[in-house]
């Protein structure tokens, strides 16, 4: 054998004894994340149960837990005008805490509350409108109806007292607008919440509010409190009977009060993205939408863009209201 020919079985029986040395493997790609949400979804509502926030959003919740695949959980955070459970919305990081919030939330709040601890334009994601209402003037049942419920108001001065669910409410800002337009000096009383209102009003601890005709309407009908007014220019087919204030000599007078699904700004994009996809469906759905009507909302269910062009138009319109009236926290 020649050497070279010994030499090449020699470098080949070392490679053969050599350890394999391990194939270089592929990435592997990350586990794709859960979709959200993963966990019960919480909705926060600054008024207590009853209230016309609390039944839009319960409304809302059993269709979305369906659609979601997860439980949707209604927790009242009563106070504030609603600001508190706003605040909590606004801080939350956990992704899975939304907020169904009133107008005043969303616009008037941070315009008569420098320190409010939170900031509608930078602490919230928009996601839909979901429903809207006039606001029916309502007194107790003793008093007289028309102009001459006005009347009576302008003689009584200081000792009639309105009520709302807070300053910067859109009770209470119509109120304010409404006393300017007619000569009343109601003194205004906050509450935490409509339903608490409402038994003021019929006790006989307020002579007027502005509530959302859910609220309203079971009690004119009952003979408890009586309907002066809608707060709009025209009638509403969820209150087809009750002529708007403008009936009663008051002109250009027209609110509304209306609910909102926000989110923390921190939610995740995908979560939002799902979100404005569905609830808008979901609140347009006609049995969504019927037991809507049947509560005194009218479903909404509009796109993010929608929304925040709302919350600029009002925000302007409330705005105008608080300097002409010089409201300010008390």
């Amino acid at each position: 054998m020649t050497p070279s020919r010994r030499h090449t079985l020699r470098t080949l029986a070392a490679l053969a004894a050599a350890p394999l040395a391990p194939l270089p493997t592929r990435a592997q790609p990350a586990p794709a994340a859960a979709p959200w949400p993963t966990r019960p979804v919480h909705l926060l509502v600054g008024f207590p149960g009853g209230s016309t926030p609390d039944i839009s959003a319960r409304l809302l919740a059993e269709p979305l837990a369906r659609a979601l695949g997860q439980p949707v959980v209604v927790d009242n955070k009563p106070g504030a005008s609603g600001n508190i459970a706003a605040d909590q919305v606004a801080k939350a990081t956990d992704e899975h805490t939304l907020g169904v919030l009133i107008n005043g939330n969303l616009t008037s709040a941070a315009m008569l509350n420098k320190a409010l601890p939170y900031r509608p334009e930078r602490d919230f994601v928009l996601i839909s409108q979901l429903t809207s209402a006039p606001l029916v003037l309502v007194a107790p049942a003793d008093l007289p109806g028309g102009a001459a419920f006005f009347d009576a108001g302008r003689a009584a001065g200081d000792k009639w007292n309105y009520g709302s669910v807070g300053i910067g409410s859109v009770g209470h800002l119509g109120m304010e607008l409404l006393c300017s337009k007619t000569g009343l000096k109601a003194v205004h009383v906050p509450y935490n919440g409509n339903p608490q209102v409402i038994t003021a009003l019929i006790n006989g601890q307020l002579q007027l509010a502005l509530i959302p005709p859910g609220l309203a309407m079971p009690q004119v009908k009952a003979g408890k409190l009586r309907a002066i007014g809608l707060s709009t220019r025209g009638r509403s087919p969820l209150v087809p009977e009750v002529p708007p204030l403008a009936d009663a000599g008051v002109s250009g007078f027209d609110l509304d009060v209306w609910t909102a699904l926000v989110g923390p700004a921190s939610l995740p994009h995908a979560a939002v993205a799902r979100l404005a996809t569905l609830v808008p469906q979901i609140v347009r759905e006609p049995e969504t939408r019927q037991r809507l009507f049947a509560s005194g909302w009218q479903a909404v269910g509009s796109a993010p863009e929608a929304l925040a062009s709302r919350v600029r138009a009002e925000t302007a319109a409330l705005g105008d209201i608080i300097r002409l009236r010089g409201i300010k926290l008390q």
